[in-house]
């Protein structure tokens, strides 16, 4: 079976995150000062074989656990659809 996961990756509380503090920056310069806080965050979509939802969803937790996520600085969310 052929499924979708999407990982959508964040930093942790208190982790600094430059690219949303100048991106709030230049929004501000550009006249959008309502904008109060812009936070980054990485998205990844994966298409990928399992057995199952939750064979999917396991190998795509490996993936986050050895490549795409630092755990001291990262928190992350896994959707998996079948397609």
């Amino acid at each position: 079976m052929l499924f979708k996961a999407r990982v959508e990756i964040r930093l942790k509380k208190g982790i600094a995150d430059p690219e949303g503090v100048n991106t709030l920056k230049a929004l501000h310069l550009l006249g959008f000062d309502s904008v109060k806080e812009v936070k980054s965050v990485k998205v990844f979509d994966i298409f990928l074989e399992g057995k199952n939802e939750e064979n999917a969803r396991r190998q795509v937790e490996k993936m986050c656990q050895r490549l795409l996520t630092n755990p001291v600085i990262h928190l992350y969310n896994i959707e998996v659809n079948k397609i």
